[in-house]
């Protein structure tokens, strides 16, 4: 496996060395066009000047018989190698004594004789040292009767050229090492802190879930950090609600399964010879047996619910007469527990699209928690309305209310509030169902004063 350090250097050097490349064959590109265009207009310039006072001073003169101190003329004012070219091509005089055989093969001095300056760039024949040349034509009245030719070495620039080459491999051979080394640097800020994070993950993979990710940096990674923390503390608390549940399951189970054994022996036994006691303990039987199916059931959803099993059947169900059946189910309990039970709705609620076995499981669930932490002497009130495109079902109590700091957590899974009684994942079954019904259920609770549950499902 690659490390990102290795891809990081190495994307690094690579854009350095990438850059310098380009850079460097770039400016040694500018450098030697530069010198070159330097030569050919210092070289055109006296071409150019000698072409004219020849015209001007000199056209009436033969050519051959001047050739010498013509040459001798133009010669001391460069440094530049001359040559005077008859109009047949054959060098009638050169500056450093060289002579030619036949016509000169350069492109320059055709085009000179041709009428026009020309230019020429390569080695020379005979030493094959880089040089250029620039020929312009020599005129009398108006004809071309010869050229004029300047030629200069270009060993120099080259030895020019090449040291600013060695100069820029230095510079950039620097700056690689300089990136190489603030990329390694620059890395390790990066990499440091992803491979500390790993070994803490690897901790907590292991079930070692006390371990921290430290937050060097506030960016990217520093915000991994913090996730993986609070990943950390959201499964640390998510055990202790299990645990906590699971104390609180095995007492819920219990209790009712002591009652049913005990009462259970004594009916064996023959303990209990009143026949108003024995139907008070059958009683006390069927209430407890009752107790656990529905712990059982709401285990049996809450397991569904978690792994996606649960479907909904839909139907057309029509909420008013929903609300009554349930409100008529619980109304012998609140007169039992002395509250008043009120169901006020709207006459013309819509028909909706639910599951109506489900859709009363979550009301029924809604108002058995009113009831429950409501005392004496209060009001449990039940309404529905439409609103648009959604119908709002509410039921708000006068109980004790729930304290602020537990109201954005009882509908998680497994949380029980200080007062809480039950399986305490009863408000998480509704919340799913509702959000099976794409709706949404809301709380509000002032404590000492009441809950106000809201379930809003579209219509």
């Amino acid at each position: 496996m690659q490390s990102i350090k290795k891809r990081l250097v190495g994307s690094y050097l690579l854009v350095i060395l990438l850059t310098v490349i380009i850079m460097d064959t770039l400016l040694l590109l500018g450098i030697r066009q530069y010198y070159y265009d330097n030569v050919k207009d210092m070289l055109e310039k006296q071409a150019e000047v000698a072409g004219s006072f020849y015209e001007c001073y000199l056209s009436y003169q033969d050519l051959e018989g001047e050739a010498g101190a013509l040459l001798k003329s133009y010669s001391s004012t460069t440094a530049a190698q001359v040559q005077i070219i008859n109009a047949g091509g054959m060098v009638l005089a050169d500056s450093q004594g060289a002579q030619a055989a036949g016509k000169l093969p350069f492109d320059d001095m055709q085009r000179a004789l041709a009428g026009e300056s020309g230019h020429w760039q390569g080695n020379l024949p005979i030493t094959g040292e880089p040089a250029m040349s620039v020929a312009y034509p020599l005129k009398s009245n108006g004809e071309v009767v010869g050229a004029v030719r300047f030629i200069t070495s270009l060993a120099g620039i080259h030895g020019v050229i090449r040291n600013a080459a060695l100069i820029l491999i230095a510079v950039g051979l620097l700056v690689v090492l300089l990136v190489t080394t603030v990329s390694v640097l620059l890395s390790a800020t990066i990499t440091g802190p992803v491979e500390r994070i790993t070994r803490v993950a690897e901790e907590m993979a292991a079930g070692r879930f006390s371990a921290r990710a430290i937050k060097k940096y506030d960016d990217e990674v520093g915000k991994l950090a913090d996730t993986l923390n609070y990943m950390a503390e959201e499964i640390v608390r998510y055990d202790q609600l299990k645990n906590q549940f699971i104390a609180s399951i095995s007492h819920e189970l219990r209790t009712p399964l002591t009652s049913i054994k005990g009462w259970a022996v004594t009916l064996r036994t023959g303990g209990v010879k009143n026949m108003d006691d024995i139907n008070d303990g059958l009683n006390i039987i069927e209430r407890e047996s009752d107790r656990l199916t529905l712990l059982v059931d709401e285990l049996l959803d809450f397991s569904r619910l978690s792994a996606g099993k649960i479907t909904l059947q839909l139907d057309t169900v029509h909420l008013q007469e929903l609300l009554d059946s349930i409100v008529k189910q619980l109304n012998p309990r609140a007169r039992r527990q002395r509250i008043c039970l009120v169901c006020e709705t709207t006459k013309d609620l819509p028909v909706i699209k639910a599951d109506p076995n489900r859709l009363k499981q979550v009301v029924i669930n809604l108002l058995d928690n009113a009831l429950k932490f409501t005392p004496p002497g209060g009001t449990v009130k039940i309404s529905a309305q439409a609103e648009e495109e959604q119908v709002q079902i509410k039921i708000a109590d006068t109980g004790n209310g729930i304290p602020h700091a537990e109201l954005p957590k009882v509908k998680q899974k497994f949380y029980k509030g200080t007062s809480s009684a039950g399986s305490g994942i009863g408000l998480s079954i509704c919340d799913e169902i509702v959000r099976l019904h794409r709706g949404q259920l809301f709380i509000d609770s002032v404590p000492e004063q009441g809950t106000e549950v809201r379930v809003i499902l579209p219509i």
